[in-house]
């Protein structure tokens, strides 16, 4: 059989894994599939495998770069034709990337989901025989999923468009919901939905209620009993994963701090060292773990609430991979709901800015471009939301994305410009003369901005952009962009703008409600009396009596609530310093929930660039230095907005 040939000779494995069996033949039998298996149960050969045996190109879409260049470089070492598109590749390497694609010599590529709303990337794709979508992280579909991504929601339109046969959604969790959601985009029988219980018989499950202060000499007792074991530690913000490394490495133990916010060099360092034992224990957000391919992780700690059982069952998943006995403890405080909550209250886009932007983008003429980085400091909204906005309009026919481009290129000469002409007929280099002419020039470098050279020398845009890109591919030039922009056509206009409007702003406010649920049930996970196994396989609608060995198998009594710090009282003098901040009429904390936003420590896009003058002060400083700045952060988010309503004059 050709699935076990390939299997032992190429992958060196003897036989399938549960449920991988049942994926790969609803594959190679022309249906679209769905795979729900728990972190480290074998996603990844349910696509790797069909790809070698079915005629054409493979085609994932992962959103982790350092995902897919731990799989690409898995196949490549296994001789198999695999190769990723992602943004830290260098000119050369993409356009030879493009060349392997457009012979057919690759089996698999790896793409982020933004990529597939490149037009001209699509249209490289249609001269290719695709055989399979794989879609990692399929979750990221659904609206009401965890971790909803827009990009990923124009996915089942592109696989039309490029006439993609079948499809593999993959994921390790998923609610029934989700499940139901993914199906339905997808046309995924109830045949070909495969699923493996999230039960793990040899992670031990416990929950510690412990107020705040009390957190890290708790965990420095449990990580001194076994010091040199492999342990992951999940705090919420970058700053916990900081001082919680530095107080362990006080204490005599190996630890170290991993999150987004480090130099990418230091963090594949710090990786490198855990995955090789030297640095046992790792301080982490949750940025750390996705693809983390280590079988001997002994401990999960997660010394703040996760921000979903979802999340929580992923990082726990990373536990225990070579079926040996593994402990899993959640330190329970409910301070960390506050954070949390700040976090989802910081996505939601005021009415009056929704509006604002929505007039920008449907008063366009036909063809259109914007920048979301500019948007998103302009109206104060997230760039995801703005992106999810844009997603919003083009799945209901209003906007179609064209392609990306970047209104800023610096353009270096392989040879100097009379022998790079040489090769071109008169009338191409009379043009190229006049482009290079419009550029601002240095010793090395040529600065083309393609909207001021077109009228400059009255040419179509397109056209400079596209005689940059065939030098370019050539070798004649080298370029460094900037300045990323996004094409738009505009398909067709409201016929009730105000109802568009409210509908979006209900719809975001729905996202609001559903993650503050989201947070709600992790809670009602701390607090459950019964199996914790049982609690959290419910949410993922599996039935199960009791597990034996979790911490409420054993005898564990839950309180009735989650310890947690008293509330500060707001003082008189604090609520001088909110008014002198709102009598100084700062852009960025005009409305109550800009404000509110700032006095409970949440940055935004509007604030993260606001600089002032302190009293008496000669240089002006960063606005998130004022000493207003996260002053309510151990407060609740919708108390402090109520306050904000009576201070702030609309």
């Amino acid at each position: 059989m050709e699935i076990q040939k390939t299997l032992q000779e190429v992958f060196a494995h003897s036989a399938l894994r549960d449920g991988q069996q049942g994926v790969i033949e609803s594959i190679l039998a022309d249906r679209s599939a769905l795979a729900i298996f728990p972190t480290g149960g074998g996603k990844s050969l349910c696509y790797q495998l069909p790809a070698l045996l079915l005629d054409g190109l493979t085609l994932v879409v992962s959103p982790l770069i350092a995902l897919m260049k731990d799989q690409v470089d898995g196949l490549v070492r296994k001789n198999i034709a695999a190769a990723r598109l992602d943004s830290t590749l260098s000119q050369e390497e993409s356009a030879q990337l493009y060349q392997q694609l457009e012979k057919g010599e690759l089996k698999l590529l790896y793409v982020a989901p933004e990529r597939l709303a490149n037009e001209k990337f699509r249209a490289r794709l249609k001269k290719v025989k695709l055989a399979l979508l794989a879609i990692d992280e399929a979750h990221c579909i659904s609206e009401w999923g965890h971790n909803f991504r827009p990009d990923y929601l124009k996915l089942t339109r592109f696989a039309k468009e490029l006439n993609i046969p079948r499809v593999l959604c993959l994921t390790a969790t998923a609610t029934p919901e989700v499940a139901q959601d993914i199906c339905r985009y997808f046309q995924i029988t109830s045949e070909d939905h495969h699923q493996l219980t999230f039960y793990r018989p040899n992670l031990d499950l416990s929950v510690t209620p412990l107020a705040g202060q009390h957190r890290q000499n708790h965990l420095l007792k449990r990580l001194q009993e076994a010091p040199s074991q492999a342990t992951i530690i999940y705090t919420t913000l970058q700053y916990g994963a900081e001082s919680l490394a530095s107080f362990l490495k006080k204490n005599g133990l190996s630890a170290r701090p991993y999150h987004a916010g480090l130099r990418p060099e230091a963090r594949s360092e710090i990786q490198e060292a855990f995955m090789s034992g030297e640095v046992p224990i790792i301080c982490a957000t949750i940025a750390f773990g996705m693809g983390i391919d280590k079988s001997d992780i002994r401990a999960i700690y997660h010394y703040n609430l996760p921000k979903s059982l979802e999340n929580y069952t992923q990082e726990i998943g990373r536990a225990g991979r070579d079926g040996e006995r593994a402990h899993c403890e959640l330190l329970a405080c409910s301070d960390d709901l506050r954070t949390l909550a700040n976090f989802t209250y910081g996505d939601t886009p005021q009415p009056d800015a929704l509006r604002s932007i929505l007039r920008i983008l449907l008063d366009q003429p036909g063809e259109f471009d914007i920048s979301t980085y500019e948007l998103s400091r302009f109206h104060d909204i997230r760039p995801l939301v703005i992106n999810t906005l844009l997603t919003y309009l083009e799945l209901e026919g209003f906007l179609k994305a064209t392609s990306p481009f970047y209104s800023t290129y610096k353009v270096a000469f392989s040879r100097d410009l009379d022998h790079l002409l040489n090769g071109f007929d008169p009338s191409r280099q009379a043009f190229l003369r006049k482009l290079f002419d419009s550029a601002k020039s240095s010793w090395k470098w040529h600065e083309i901005n393609p909207e001021e050279s077109a009228t400059a020398i009255g040419e179509p845009k397109d056209k400079i952009i596209k005689a940059l890109g065939y030098l370019e591919d050539l070798g004649d030039i080298s370029m460094k962009p900037s300045g990323l922009r996004q094409g738009y056509r505009l398909l067709k206009k409201p016929e009730d703008f105000n109802a568009l409007t409210a509908r979006l702003s209900a719809l975001f406010e729905r996202r609001e409600n559903s993650d503050l649920q989201r947070l709600q049930q992790v809670v009602d996970h701390a607090l459950s009396p019964t199996c914790l196994y049982s609690s959290l396989l419910s949410h993922f609608g599996e039935p199960m009596e009791k597990c034996g060995h979790c911490s409420r198998c054993l005898g564990d009594i839950p309180p009735e609530t989650l310890p947690s710090s008293p509330i500060p009282e707001i003082t008189q003098e604090d609520l001088t310093l909110v008014r002198q901040l709102v009598d100084q009429k700062h852009p960025g904390l005009r409305s109550p929930r800009q404000l509110a936003r700032f006095l409970c420590g949440m940055t935004s896009p509007a604030t993260t660039y606001l600089w002032y003058l302190p009293e008496g002060a000669s240089r002006k400083q960063r606005i998130t230095s004022h000493e207003a700045y996260g002053l309510f952060q151990d407060h609740d988010f919708q108390d402090i907005l109520d306050h904000c309503q009576t201070l702030v004059i609309h």
